[in-house]
């Protein structure tokens, strides 16, 4: 990570202000390799510096990834005056000022969300040039037969002229229900609802099992979350054939 000022280190990683950093060095809660530190502009290397607050060590990171299992009613936004965020069901454990829905599921669409502060990274996972397909599964109102998913598979062109990018469609079903497993490497508004409703079918449910390679947690319940791991990031930008 390289050299990074105290007080901008410990903003970032305890989830307080630049004003509220300096506070805790200024009142002697910070401590550098067992030392009291009073500078807030001291420079230290997160990699190799042990570094306390308030008596609590922590892993300074530049960046935090987050795997949630979203569930339904929650909104993928940061904030929202009247309705529950993914990043209001974060625990305070891993919040942090500037936490972002990579990417977004619709409100009543479930399963696999990454949360993260890393720009770059997000924009990688959403941009449609980069070429990370999301997995979703959807439960229909009727079964597709081969023409819908050559149809699906060609690139459909949706009801108000919009052209998609070719996805890969496998019929399956879910729990006695006609359904699809549909990767789509775009996210246009309510994309998968309306390819389906392009064929005259319906979505019943919806729920993202994957991004790249990366699987949701099947131990992971609705609404909780956990941190990635770093063998985890690297599955995001591998395709599964």
């Amino acid at each position: 990570m390289g050299l990074k000022r105290l007080d901008k280190l410990i903003a970032l990683n305890c989830n307080v202000s630049r004003r509220d950093a300096r506070k805790l060095i200024k009142d002697g809660a910070v401590t550098l390799n067992s030392a009291v530190v009073l500078r807030a502009e001291e420079l230290v290397d997160p990699d190799v510096d042990d570094i306390t607050v308030k008596g609590y060590n922590f892993t300074a990171k530049e960046h935090v990834y987050i795997m949630l299992n979203k569930p339904q009613g929650v909104i993928s936004a940061t904030t929202d005056p009247k309705k529950k965020t993914v990043i209001d069901i974060i625990p305070e454990s891993l919040k942090r000022r500037s936490l972002f829905p990579a990417g977004r599921l619709d409100r009543d669409t479930t399963g696999l969300l990454i949360i993260t502060d890393d720009g770059a990274f997000a924009h990688k996972i959403m941009s449609p040039a980069h070429h990370v397909y999301k997995t979703y599964q959807a439960v229909l109102s009727f079964p597709i037969d081969e023409n819908d998913v050559a149809k699906l598979e060609s690139g459909i062109t949706l009801g108000d002229g919009t052209e998609c990018l070719p996805a890969k469609v496998k019929p399956v079903t879910v729990d006695g229900l006609p359904a699809a497993i549909i990767k789509i490497r775009e996210g246009k508004y309510h994309q998968v609802k309306r390819m389906f409703h392009a064929l005259g079918n319906n979505v019943e449910q919806l729920r993202r099992l994957q991004i790249g390679s990366l699987k949701l947690d099947a131990a992971l319940p609705e609404g909780d979350c956990r941190e990635l791991t770093e063998e985890e990031l690297e599955l995001v930008f591998i395709d599964e054939e």
